[in-house]
Order: C-alpha cells, then structure tokens, then sequence
C-alpha cells in the first residue's frame, strides 16, 4: 500500500520562494509507486489549502501555489480538510507530512507544536530541535554548554538597541572587533546578514538586521575554510562526506545561494582523516545538543590550526538536489530519492516509538 505523504510548504517567511522551489523538487523525485503526494500550501499571507492528490508531475512553482477559492483555513481550526482522522470517511488520511518550510512560522517548531498536537508523524526535527536550530542565540548557548568550541557572539534585542545604540555598538567593538557579521536571531537562507568591518557598516547593518527579527546576533569573523557535513538519524545518527562552500563574494549570501550560483561548493571536501573524525564527531554532538532528529546540516570553521568550530545547524536545509545537504549524501551513496524516503522511514520510526510512552500511571 503506499504512503500519503503530505507536502507542507511555502509559508509565511522570508523564504517563502525557496520553500516553493523544494517543494517542487522533492515532488519530482518521490516515487509515485511508492507514494501518494498530497501538497498542502501556506501562502504568504499564512493562508492554508490543501490542493488535490497529484495526478502527474509539476512543472513549476506557480501550479504549487494555489489561490483561495472558498477553502483556505487557519491552522488552528484543524480542519479535517487538511488533516483529516481516521474516522473521517469523506476526505483520505496522510500517513506522514513533510514540512519544506524554511525559516520562521515553519522550520522553528510551530508548525510541529501542532503537528504533534495532531499526532501525526513527521519528517524532521521536533519542537525542541526546531526552535532551538532557528533561534541562533539559543542554539550556541546550548552548544556552549556541550562544550563545543565557537566564534565569540553577542546579542541584543530591538527595544534595548533603541535606548542606548551606542552602547551597543561599543560592546560589539569591545567584545568581537572587526570584521564581525551581524545576523537576525531566527532566519535562514543569509536573509539579512552583513559583514561589517568598520562602525558605519555595523550602524547600517543593525537596521537592516532588525527589519527581519526582534532579536539579533553579532558574531566576530573567523578565518578558516567554510565546512559542512549532513546528518541523518534519530537516536543513531550517522554522517555523510563533508563539504566546502568557498563564496567568490564577501560572504556566503542569498544571491550567492538561489540567485546567481556565484559560490564553488567542493563536494568532497579536501580535508585529513582526522579532520574529518573530528568533524564527523562535533556534528554528532551538536545534532544532540539540540535533540535532533531526522536531520540537520552542521556547519563549520575550519581554522589552519586543526581546529573546527561549530558554526550552526540547520534544522531544514536547503533541499533541492543541488543544495549542498543532497549533494553531500550523493557523494555519500545516498541518492536524492532514495535520501527522501530515508527521511520518512525515520519520521515513522520516531512516531512509533512516541506512541509506546505512557501518559497514564
């Protein structure tokens, strides 16, 4: 019998376009004798429906973005149209849902909190993992309480950044120096990142930070080779080759990502055997550090030192078979499709195990 999988994606983030261009690639690969692929779509505006079961492949985004005809709900009505239950007759039952949702009202462990709520089995990380990955701040003070090794960083809030900037300024020069990047706390996919290396461009970059979240991160520049390895797993995790992001630009930015390709990605990286021992092995303890499951990209510095600190991980990385996360598993013998029902054996493997605990005494 084949699966129901159901598509959850788009949503309302800054990342909406790339939650999109996932979606539509992890449609072309699913193994249609396999699967059943019901796409479920979240507008921009946080705007529910859920479209019919796919008849035949998509071509584009635009057939994924459905318009409200009368059918659009809110998610906290729970409607059987979208997810129905077991005793509803008239509407078919997903046995698992995949959110391809990027960044905040997605990837940060809302829509999981309610997955959950539902008892459905999902593909990825839980509540948790999910918002402790999105949350920068929160993600290095967990990973500084494992013990691993990280650049320096700061953080502040909007409304205290208003009453003194100055001070905040000065804290950052004091703490990190130049050059230091500045992030909003809870995005992804570098939306409102900026390198600063002097204090008109850190003026500068806290405004346009700010405009993104309500809290943000400073951390200070490390030398070193950009380095990532993929993790898949749940109580077992397992890691695949590591890889190389070496940007033409400043940075690694959003245009480098989805734009204009503009970055060299080495896949596998040149790195020792003991490099990669340790870097295979600071993944691993990240991805519990945060209580991960299904998967998570770890991202690293590797200095001329030897040393390799952690930068983040991301709960749901890019996930198209050009990403770096698929490519990193291709060149581990793990093909696009055969990683994608990988990533739902483990979502109904952990919902199993859930349904063993006991929640009477």
């Amino acid at each position: 019998m084949k699966i129901k999988v159901g598509l959850l994606y788009g949503g309302k983030s800054a990342e909406h376009q790339v939650s999109l261009q996932t979606a539509l690639a992890v449609i072309k690969a699913l193994d249609t004798n396999k699967f059943d692929i019901h796409p479920i779509y979240i507008s921009d505006k946080g705007e529910w429906i859920r479209g019919a079961k796919l008849q035949e492949p998509v071509e584009n985004v635009a057939a994924l973005q459905f318009k409200d005809g009368g059918t659009a709900v809110l998610p906290v009505a729970l409607n059987q149209d979208l997810f129905p239950s077991k005793t509803d007759n008239e509407h078919e039952q997903i046995d698992v849902v995949f959110p391809l949702l990027h960044g905040p009202n997605g990837e940060d462990g809302t829509v999981q909190g309610m997955l959950e709520l539902l008892n459905l089995p999902y593909v990825g990380n839980g509540v948790l993992a999910s918002a402790a990955g999105m949350d920068k701040v929160i993600m290095k003070n967990l990973f500084a309480q494992a013990g691993l090794e990280q650049a320096k960083y700061v953080s502040f809030i909007k409304s205290d950044w208003k009453k003194a900037p100055e001070k905040a300024y000065e804290t950052v020069e004091q703490e990190l120096g130049y050059p230091c990047f500045v992030k909003p706390a809870n995005l992804g996919s570098s939306v409102g990142i900026s390198k600063c290396k002097d204090r008109e461009a850190l003026v500068k970059a806290f405004d346009e930070a700010f405009n993104y979240d309500r809290k943000i991160i400073i951390e200070e520049g490390i030398i070193g080779r950009e380095i990532e390895i993929g993790v898949i797993g749940n109580d077992e995790p397992s890691c695949s080759v590591v890889g190389e992001v070496a940007p033409k630009k400043e940075f690694y930015d959003y245009n480098s990502k989805y734009v204009d390709g503009d970055t060299d990605m080495m896949i596998p990286a040149q790195v020792t055997e003991e490099e990669y021992a340790l870097i295979k092995d600071l993944a691993i303890k990240s991805f519990k550090a945060i209580d991960g499951s299904g998967l998570v990209r770890a991202d690293f510095f590797l200095t001329e030192d030897g040393r390799a600190l952690i930068n983040e991980v991301n709960t749901m990385p890019g996930f198209t078979p050009y990403s770096m996360f698929p490519l990193l598993w291709k060149h581990a013998g793990v093909e696009y499709p055969e990683l994608i029902e990988k990533l739902v054996e483990l979502a109904l493997e952990r919902h199993e195990g859930k349904q063993q605990i006991k929640h009477t005494f």
